[in-house]
């Protein structure tokens, strides 16, 4: 049985909120700091990828 990937989303800004986006099926609102370094976070609570534009295709 295969896992499915973790979801990945492209933003143009470095602090951004995550609520897992399926309404009363998501997850407490959170909200990530990309670090300027690396590019990219990932939410603790659904394993989203989130990726500064900047750093698109680079990490």
């Amino acid at each position: 049985m295969a896992t499915a990937a973790p979801e990945v989303e492209i933003v143009d800004t470095m602090r951004i909120a995550c609520d897992g986006g399926e309404g009363a099926l998501g997850h407490p609102r959170v909200w990530l700091q990309i670090p300027a370094d690396k590019g990219f976070v990932e939410c603790p609570y659904c394993d989203k990828k989130i990726i500064h534009r900047d750093f698109e295709g680079k990490v």
